[in-house]
């Protein structure tokens, strides 16, 4: 299209403006985000390299993981080399880290400090001996990487997977100082300093709208990492969860990462699957019987597998908090064996269900839009440029505008009521929510600043990290801690139900009960009573799709920010008694923060919880009648140029134009048209 562009008149009219802008606008590419999640050892890289087909690309092996650095592994589209893109956390937030710990206020006592010490001695090595936190920022520290200091990212780049994942170790993974290995003797390691790694593998099917990554659990100490993680999780449309298949339903940290992570994937997120994938399936750690053949083994492989789905699928059906925003078709269990796919010594390929996965992915890449939404949209600007060319049916072009306008107004109404009815349903859905809000305060405030079985001095320090990190706490084992979640929790719990259903991110219904996609200029009824404006409708056909298309995007996003709202602002309206409670010191500091702490919530209790309501409704609005107003304007604008305006001077595109519309109709399936 670039090239058709270029053949535009050069003098500036609303046509060719239009014309510009409509084909600038043409959308190439948007990925798809499949996040994979499990603790260290369960066999996320094996399972990565074993499904994209590049056996030596994820590091995997003795070392462990590093559970901070996310990667991403996505399709190299610029060249054949193997690439890795390395964006370091601020240096800034590591300067602070370096105080927080080392400076004259240090805090040894932290749950993190012996994950600092780690960092350090991975970094630094001996050299962190006797140096205060200005010392290490020295630039000899960072002579290999001195992007970290210019907040640039670092480029791998090497002709093979095998060479550049040799590189990637000391960027992704951790490994024991006092090891023999060769790994060991390596003198700095960059990981405690990298926030996130892109791969990008060239030569891959399966990525070329599909982005994989590997994600930390349940988000990170560290602010950057923190705010990549929540915004990653929120863009998946897959989650794959991880986990050895001989701990499958009794390990709680996969559950643990369902259940937390639900809110932030389901309403708050754009989530449509998640798979429980169980690994090393050719495992057995106890044989039944004394025969080892191949047939015996993989006899006892498959009943394993049966039972350990059985397993996982009755553990899924007692998350009443993970159903709220999923429903149970959206759940599917795999057995894999990467190790077996790789060698096939007691089961075949498919039997380990890589291919399953692979099937998936490729799945993602045959349902994606994007190709599809540029040619369509090419189709469409191609006819209006050849249709702005032809004089045919001037006469009968008024009466069309008429038609479409009329068509146009009765659409818009149509989708407006379904608006009105939504916004009625979280009015009281809210109202509800905002009375259990204002009832349940005592019991939130009760459970959380006075936790059974916690002494004084070990909650004074869980409060104090409390109050200094904005009312939450990630302890280094065990559960977040989140008392402005607490207070949103009835709101949230209130409108979960209708949320899911105004905003489902699965089938084909889309948002506000189908009334955005329903919408039609019914153009197809139109070209049969006005053939000679054809090329003219068949732009506006494309016009109305590709707006729809940008419109559920932009609820997609805007959703996201909507769902967080009752939070965001419980967080904004705490955050002063945070501040009030962080300065508390000395002998009675406990007391203190949680007296600061309960008469702010007693005091602003009948004004907090309204408040979050009003801004979620607000957002509510804004978001309607922006998706209103832009699907007005547009059409209005398509329709007025379309067929309003002329273009003698502009290109004859019939080459072009019979080439995309042959394009368009394969991938829509439809048969070729003779010209």
């Amino acid at each position: 299209m670039s090239f058709v562009k270029k053949r535009l008149p050069a003098q500036e009219n609303n046509l060719n403006r239009f014309l510009k802008v409509k084909i600038d606008d043409l959308e190439t590419d948007k990925r798809e985000l499949v996040g994979v999640f499990g603790r260290t050892g369960a066999g996320k890289s094996s399972l990565i390299n074993a499904v994209i087909g590049e056996k030596n690309l994820l590091p995997t092996g003795d070392v462990s993981a590093c559970t901070s650095v996310m990667i991403k592994v996505e399709a190299n589209k610029q060249n054949k080399t193997y690439q890795a893109d390395i964006e370091f956390i601020p240096n800034e937030e590591w300067k602070d880290e370096l105080f927080q710990f080392l400076g004259d206020k240090a805090d040894q006592e932290d749950d993190y400090y012996p994950d600092f010490v780690e960092k350090l001695s991975a970094l630094y090595g001996e050299e962190k001996e006797n140096k205060t936190s200005e010392m290490l920022m020295e630039k000899k520290y960072f002579k290999e990487i001195p992007e970290f200091l210019e907040n640039k990212k670092k480029i791998l780049t090497y002709e093979s997977a095998e060479k550049l994942s040799g590189t990637l170790v000391r960027f992704t993974r951790v490994t024991r100082r006092d090891s023999e290995d060769e790994e060991s003797k390596v003198k700095s390691w960059f990981w405690p300093l990298v926030k996130c790694v892109t791969v990008r593998v060239p030569n891959n099917d399966l990525l070329q709208h599909v982005t994989l990554v590997d994600l930390p659990g349940n988000g990170d100490r560290n602010k950057s990492r923190d705010k990549m993680w929540k915004e990653l999780v929120g863009s998946c449309s897959a989650v794959w969860i991880v986990t050895d298949i001989n701990r499958a339903a009794a390990e709680k940290e996969p559950w643990e990462i369902l259940k937390s992570a639900s809110s932030l994937m389901g309403n708050g997120g754009e989530c449509q699957h998640i798979h429980f994938i169980c690994t090393k399936s050719d495992v057995i750690e106890d044989l039944e019987s004394d025969d080892h053949s191949p047939a015996a083994v993989r006899a006892l492989i498959f009943k394993k597998n049966m039972q350990a789905k059985e397993q996982v699928r009755k553990e899924f059906s007692k998350l009443p908090e993970v159903k709220k925003h999923f429903n149970e078709e959206c759940f599917q269990v795999f057995t894999v064996s990467s190790k077996e796919f790789l060698r096939k010594k007691c089961l075949d390929s498919d039997d380990t269900e890589i291919p399953k996965l692979r099937a998936f992915l490729q799945a993602l890449n045959d349902c994606h839009s994007e190709t599809l939404n540029y040619v369509s949209g090419a189709f469409g600007i191609l006819s209006l440029i050849q249709g702005a060319r032809c004089q045919e049916g001037a006469d009968k072009r008024a009466d069309v505008c008429k038609d479409l306008k009329e068509k146009m107004k009765h659409e818009l109404d149509e989708v407006r009521k379904p608006m009105h009815k939504t916004l009625e349903a979280f009015e009281k859905c809210l109202s509800e929510g905002v009375e259990k809000s204002k009832g349940s305060c005592e019991k939130v405030l009760k459970s959380f600043l006075h936790p059974r079985n916690m002494k004084g001095g070990a909650f004074h320090k869980i409060l104090k990290c409390v109050v200094e990190n904005g009312g939450t706490y990630k302890p280094k084992k065990g559960k977040p801690m989140n008392l402005n979640a607490q207070l949103a929790s009835c709101l949230t719990d209130s409108i979960d139900e209708e949320f899911k259903k105004t905003f489902p991110n699965e089938g084909k219904c889309g948002p506000f009960n189908g009334a955005l996609n329903n919408f039609s200029l019914d153009t197809e009824k139109l070209i049969k009573k006005y053939k000679d404006v054809e090329l003219q409708l068949i732009f506006l056909k494309t016009e109305v799709e590709k707006v729809k298309t940008k419109l559920n995007k932009l609820i997609r996003e805007r959703k996201k920010t909507i769902y967080s709202s009752l939070m965001t602002t419980i967080e904004e309206i705490m955050q002063e008694c945070y501040d009030k409670a962080a300065g508390f010191r000395g002998e009675g500091s406990l007391k203190n923060m949680r007296d600061t702490i309960e008469k702010h919530v007693r005091d602003a209790k009948n004004i907090m919880f309204e408040r979050a309501k009003d801004e979620m409704m607000n957002q509510l609005r804004d978001l309607m009648e922006e998706i209103l107003e832009k699907l007005k304007k547009t059409m209005q604008e398509s329709i007025e140029l379309s067929l309003n305006t002329y273009g003698d001077s502009i290109p004859d595109v019939t080459v072009e134009l019979q080439m995309v519309k042959s394009h368009n109709n394969e991938l829509k399936g439809s048969p070729k048209e003779e010209p």
